[in-house]
């Protein structure tokens, strides 16, 4: 095939994370030749059967070294960010990765010629306390001096089958007599299925969404923090009682928990200050149709795909309540 036949180039950060391996298989149905930018390409192998012979490749790059993402971004016609952390771990910090990495990003995009799409979070705001919502919202700002035109996602809860927060609570719910229901269990999330969200970055790559928009995703159903939990026993087949954590203790937990080396906390004190706040779409985007909705894109309801993946964590695994069908 002549070069000038070739299908767009989009390179993909974080291609082999939760959200961007969902990304990545989404961008190979629709013909695009992919380059899965990551730290460790020797590890991100099972996503080549996402794509014909050759349609996929990689790249090293690390978010904390320019010129790394610069070697990544050579030649792309888009580029896309799916990095972003849950919590700080040695030098991948939120300074570091989210912020420092995303501008990083947008400049090495904006030297190749190539169009960004940033995948943010709801509640990014460049002046919290919190770091992992202030390095969000100082990446969104530092992109769009760069590429006023990049369109940025911000997702509330992202839920899946390799989900780190419905699957984190089943294996609670499998280990422990009891959850932990923080803060009294207020909080609200609309939780988005990751597949909606590879479907929302790939219309981005297609060109179908505004140019230099911010889009909130969110699904369906908005959910307190006590009814994730309950869907979560639901889906599991368990019966466990929730105990009220308050936020200082638990936040006093988690810091506790953070300084334990070489074991991920069950959450941060970041976490727990990032639940004293709803993550739902706002009515401003709702009114701008700045939304899956607005997309031409029906959420999937969470109900409808959560017992698929949590099944593992039923007491008989997919055996569980199968009476005489087993």
């Amino acid at each position: 095939m002549p070069l000038a036949n070739l299908p767009p180039l989009v390179t993909v950060f974080g291609g082999s994370g939760f959200v961007g391996r969902h990304v990545v298989r989404t961008l190979a149905k629709r013909g695009y030749r992919i380059r899965v930018a990551v730290r460790r390409p020797d590890l991100a192998g099972f996503l080549q059967p996402l794509g014909n012979v050759g349609q996929i490749s990689f790249a090293q790059a690390n978010l904390r070294y320019k010129d790394s993402i610069v070697r990544a971004v050579e030649d792309a016609d888009h580029v896309v960010n799916c990095v972003g952390l849950l919590f700080e771990n040695g030098r991948n910090t939120f300074d570091a990765v989210q912020e420092f990495g995303a501008r990083a990003v947008a400049e090495a995009a904006k030297s190749a010629g190539a169009t960004l799409t940033h995948i943010s979070a709801i509640g990014a705001d460049a002046d919290s306390s919190i770091g992992y919502a202030r390095t969000k919202g100082r990446a969104e700002a530092a992109i769009r001096s760069i590429l006023p035109d990049a369109i940025v996602l911000r997702p509330s809860i992202v839920f899946g089958p390799e989900d780190d927060f419905f699957n984190k609570f089943a294996g609670m719910a499998r280990t422990l007599p009891f959850l932990p229901l923080i803060g009294g269990g207020k909080t609200k999330f609309q939780p988005v299925y990751v597949e909606d969200v590879a479907e929302a970055v790939a219309r981005s790559v297609d060109g179908q969404l505004k140019p230099g928009a911010t889009y909130e995703l969110g699904g369906q159903d908005v959910l307190t923090f006590r009814q994730c939990l309950e869907a979560v026993l639901e889906a599991t087949y368990r019966e466990r009682p929730m105990v009220n954590l308050p936020f200082g203790i638990a936040s006093l937990m988690g810091s506790v928990a953070s300084l334990i080396p070489l074991i991920k906390p069950p959450f941060t004190s970041d976490q727990i200050a990032l639940l004293k706040n709803d993550n739902v779409v706002s009515a401003e985007a709702e009114k701008a149709g700045l939304t899956l909705e607005g997309m031409g894109i029906t959420p999937v309801r969470i109900t409808s795909v959560l017992s698929s993946y949590l099944v593992s964590y039923r007491p008989h695994g997919q055996f569980s309540n199968a009476g005489k069908a087993a």
